[in-house]
């Protein structure tokens, strides 16, 4: 499998790296992984961060590193939707994990795995900044708080009907 860029990403990849100076490309990094793994099917694999090395003239381990530090970036495959359930102090005294059995239960998945039809995804997630606000979760680039299990329902089928909506 031949990866690589869009013309237009890569165009996009090449002003972001102009950014930094010559011998520093390596700190256009985290964002070229965003752009990767938003162009690539929304996960990085192997040839994906190899293309992604290859681009910054760094070693492979060097995004390796990095892709499995951030929990933003998923290294297998994830649904369209994935639920990032805060699980740290104060969502977890707010009853995240309650939020997070109630999720497996309801899609019939465990942490870190998808439902049968490609959708959702439930990934735990460390602090996402938003304790007053607890327990939270992050949908894509949005923010879900004051999590109840209706709120989580709702969450479901309203992602469920945008589905069926882009479908049809």
């Amino acid at each position: 499998m031949n990866i690589q860029f869009s013309e237009q990403k890569l165009s996009e990849v090449n002003e972001l790296i102009s950014h930094y100076p010559d011998g520093k490309q390596k700190s256009a990094l985290i964002p070229l992984l965003h752009i990767a793994q938003q162009e690539f099917g929304g996960w990085l694999d192997v040839p994906v961060m190899d293309y992604v090395a290859e681009i910054l003239h760094i070693l492979p381990i060097e995004v390796y590193e990095v892709a499995t530090f951030y929990s933003m970036f998923n290294t297998k495959p994830v649904g369209t939707y994935v639920f990032e359930v805060c699980r740290t102090g104060p969502c977890m005294l707010n009853g995240s994990d309650q939020i997070i059995e109630y999720i497996k239960e309801k899609l019939s998945i465990k942490e870190g795995e998808t439902t049968a039809d490609g959708l959702f995804t439930l990934k735990p997630a460390e602090c996402l900044g938003a304790c007053g606000y607890a327990p939270m979760m992050q949908l894509g680039k949005h923010y879900r708080e004051h999590l109840t299990k209706e709120k989580v329902d709702k969450i479901i089928d309203e992602c469920r009907k945008n589905t069926a909506a882009l479908n049809n």
